[in-house]
């Protein structure tokens, strides 16, 4: 698998990318050249600068410190907003897979129900109603972007319960339990990580879009869309306020999306022409 990653050149890219975005979350106290929360009167929307590579904003705080404080935010709800709805799609695409009839009915009505509702609309009616934070977004993403994962576990699970050693497994005694998560689901997981890895990507364009509105994460606290959103009012006289978080999201989705796609071409036989 690392070979094929290595020869698949977007994927490589897409990896490195998304490595650099989580390093870069992860040391921003150590990377940031200043306090991201600093304010500097006479530093009001300097435009970039050695001193400010990425300029200043409306309060003098420095935009270079905020992207990459922001970095980590977006990280944060997208990797935990990811896990959530891979689990609960995860769980609930297994069970109905595996035991069909009333209960496969009964789940995938609830998904189709669910996915009746525009899913970007539905956390932005959540969210609304909740106060907003970070815990709230990540777990509002997740508990609403579950469906695709779960419609894709019950796709390899109806393949996988007819092969030869999960009769094996029914023979020797083990539970229905036992079988899902010890048989079924490690040999399904191939298909999850891809939507996984690209459910990361979907996440971090939900929290800027909600950042943006101004129902995200909150001030102080930089993220991507709320710097963005300082800087709609003001592109003509500070295009940077808006240009260098802009080029974070894009960078980072894309990345999220090579990868993805990489590791599709990887995890599937069929994509590689193997019969």
């Amino acid at each position: 698998m690392l070979r094929r990653l290595v020869e698949n050149r977007l994927a490589l890219f897409g990896l490195v990318i998304v490595s650099s975005v989580v390093l870069v979350a992860i040391f921003a106290p150590w990377i940031a050249p200043y306090d991201y929360a600093a304010i500097n009167p006479r530093a009001v929307l300097m435009p970039p600068s050695w001193e400010h590579p990425f300029g200043t904003d409306y309060l003098g705080r420095d935009v270079l410190s905020r992207v990459i404080w922001g970095a980590r935010v977006s990280v944060e709800v997208g990797l935990v907003s990811v896990g959530i709805s891979t689990v609960i799609g995860t769980i609930l695409g297994a069970v109905a897979g595996y035991f069909g009839g009333w209960v496969d009915e009964l789940i995938m009505r609830f998904v189709d129900i669910m996915l009746c509702f525009p899913t970007f609309f539905l956390i932005l009616a959540v969210i609304s109603v909740l106060e907003p934070s970070i815990l709230n977004i990540m777990v509002v993403i997740g508990f609403t972007s579950w469906m695709g994962v779960a419609r894709l576990v019950r796709a390899e699970v109806l393949s996988l319960r007819e092969r030869e050693f999960v009769m094996s497994a029914k023979i020797s005694g083990l539970s229905s339990w036992k079988i899902i998560t010890r048989h079924i689901v490690p040999n399904a997981v191939g298909p999850v990580i891809v939507a996984a890895t690209l459910g990361v990507g979907y996440a971090v364009l939900v929290e800027s879009a909600l950042s943006f509105l101004g129902i995200g994460v909150q001030p102080p606290t930089p993220s991507w869309g709320s710097i963005l959103a300082s800087g709609k009012d003001a592109i003509q006289i500070a295009w940077w306020l808006s240009f260098f978080p802009g080029c974070a999201i894009l960078i980072t989705v894309l990345g999220y999306n090579l990868l993805g796609e990489g590791l599709r071409d990887i995890l599937d036989p069929r994509l590689r022409g193997v019969q």
